[in-house]
């Protein structure tokens, strides 16, 4: 392969920016034989045009899916929510927090107080005017006592909130949080009528581009576009089908034959196939994304570090990121915080596949005659199964001995998820390093997957989200990347690129990293050529 075609590939897959590919190819004396459209961004583009429908096959959907934004957990309900929903906050392709249902904000010196102004006239697909009173509402669902939002730990650090007439809300904060705004971007705080409550949440009344039609959870949901729509340039479908595909081969035949316009987590295995398919586009996108194998502190004998050290060092990540994902991706460092993110550690060692100290620590905590459950589905992500054999044959080199528990599709993510003692799961990351630690690794975080628990880590999450510091606030970060790292109950052996398909007769800006499915705004961005 010339430089020029692999800087090329590397820039479709967006391993590299814009400007790196242009510095680059021009480093190489090679931009004259780079196409204009490649440069303009306008390669994967057309104009957009109302009409049609999309189909979406989706991965994760279960029975016991909810609309109650505080639950989402699959790809389907996830997705199905920007459909119908929106935020005060969109997260755009390039990871920046820009004005949605608020049309603008501000804080004081110290980040502790927050004023964000709505935007005036927008209804509810039931009629009724979006008001202060409705985003209020939202955010108190997420944080009364018995809920069990993963969003209750973003929004703790609210003292109060009040309205300053229909269209003002201001927040006060118990500490700085410099990255606010952020956080009101995130997919659970899509905001809904106050007074919903129970089955209400299943109607899915929301501002969004799309009114929901039908939704039976985990099966399919049926949308129609909202013909009051408030934004421009968006949502130009006619209607959206969303279905939950769980198994991979049944997505892909299922967008080779036309009966699906789009489908996440495409089979790596078998992705140099798909790419020569007609009609058939690959797309491949560099984000937060990463797989793990979340272990219970609280179940025997995780609560040891020795034996998570052990663990950690038996597995082979190079050997995951060639065999599994198919070079899509990179190296994982036993913490959430990915390459792409703004304080990623970069500079903290990587840890590497090492059986004899593996087996030291696993001999220190008095282990190695143990026998470990580690619970699968692809449901967790595909090659999840694979990736735990591979798992347990690397491990045989330190004498670590593990059982592959092969778990149902359906209803793993609450049956097996922060219930089994070790299990592989995925995470979409989020677009800043508060949010990821808040809702997975601090202590007390609704899916905190390992129930860990370490002071200096939690004092150092208080601190890094008042620091204005820049300098300050990296160090910090860095620091809690390296607690993560050697103490936590998480292996995160890859950062995966997202590698989805989608029919040529799609049209589409550029593709975010910010979750999967173009940062799950397929229904708002795409449309039909």
């Amino acid at each position: 392969m010339s430089e020029l075609s692999r800087l090329t590939k590397m820039f479709e897959q967006n391993k590299i920016s814009r400007r790196q590919f242009m510095t680059q190819v021009s480093a190489l004396g090679l931009m004259a034989a780079v196409s204009p459209a490649l440069l303009s961004g306008t390669a994967h583009a057309s104009v957009p045009k109302k009409g049609g429908r999309l189909t979406l096959g989706c991965t994760g959907g279960s029975t016991t899916d909810s609309m109650d934004p505080g639950t989402l957990t699959s790809n389907m309900n996830q997705n199905l929510n920007w459909q119908i929903r929106n935020n005060l906050v969109e997260i755009d392709h390039n990871f920046n927090a820009i004005p949605e249902l608020a049309e603008s904000w501000g804080a004081s010196a110290d980040a502790k107080k927050w004023t964000f102004k709505l935007r005036k006239g927008i209804e509810f697909h039931n009629g009724k005017t979006l008001t202060a009173e409705d985003v209020i509402y939202t955010y108190n669902h997420h944080l009364k006592k018995e809920s069990k939002s993963a969003a209750k730990a973003y929004l703790k650090s609210i003292e109060s909130m009040k309205a300053n007439g229909k269209y003002e809300v201001v927040f006060e904060l118990s500490g700085g949080s410099a990255d606010f705004p952020f956080i009101l971007g995130d997919y659970h705080l899509t905001i809904c009528p106050a007074g919903t409550t129970g089955q209400e949440w299943e109607k899915g009344i929301g501002t969004g581009g799309y009114v929901l039609e039908n939704w039976e959870p985990g099966v399919r949901a049926f949308a129609k576009r909202n013909p009051n729509y408030w934004k421009e340039g968006r949502a130009h479908f006619d209607e959206i089908e969303t279905l939950s595909i769980v198994d991979t081969n049944a997505r892909t035949n299922a967008l080779k034959t036309g009966q699906i316009d789009y489908m996440d987590r495409v089979e790596l295995k078998t992705v140099h196939l798909m790419k020569r398919m007609p009609g058939i586009n690959v797309i491949a996108t560099t984000g937060t994304a990463h797989y793990t194998m979340p272990m219970m502190l609280n179940q025997t004998p995780y609560g040891n570090n020795d034996v998570r050290t052990a663990l950690k060092l038996a597995v082979d990540r190079e050997a995951l990121l060639k065999q599994i994902l198919r070079g899509y991706g990179e190296v994982g460092n036993d913490h959430p915080i990915a390459p792409v993110n703004k304080y990623h550690a970069k500079n903290l060692e990587q840890r590497k596949y090492d059986p004899d100290k593996a087996k030291f620590h696993m001999k220190k905590a008095g282990m190695l005659d143990h026998q470990f459950n580690l619970h699968a589905a692809d449901a967790a992500f595909a090659g999840a199964v694979d990736a735990a054999i591979l798992v347990k044959e690397q491990a045989k080199k330190a004498g670590i001995k593990i059982n592959v528990v092969r778990e149902p599709d359906d209803g793993y993510w609450s049956n097996v998820w922060i219930k089994k003692e070790w299990c592989m799961c995925y995470w979409g990351g989020r677009p800043i390093e508060d949010m990821m630690f808040s809702v997975a690794y601090a202590d007390g975080a609704p899916w905190n997957d390992t129930l860990w628990s370490n002071k200096k880590f939690n004092e150092l999450l208080v601190a890094a989200r008042a620091e204005l510091d820049d300098v300050k606030r990296r160090k910090m970060y860095e620091d809690m990347q390296e607690i993560c790292r050697n103490d936590s109950g998480t292996i995160v052996p890859m950062y995966n690129q997202m590698v989805e398909g989608s029919s040529d007769k799609l049209g589409h800006g550029p593709v975010s990293g910010h979750m999967a499915m173009d940062g799950m705004r397929t229904g708002e961005r795409w449309w039909r050529k």
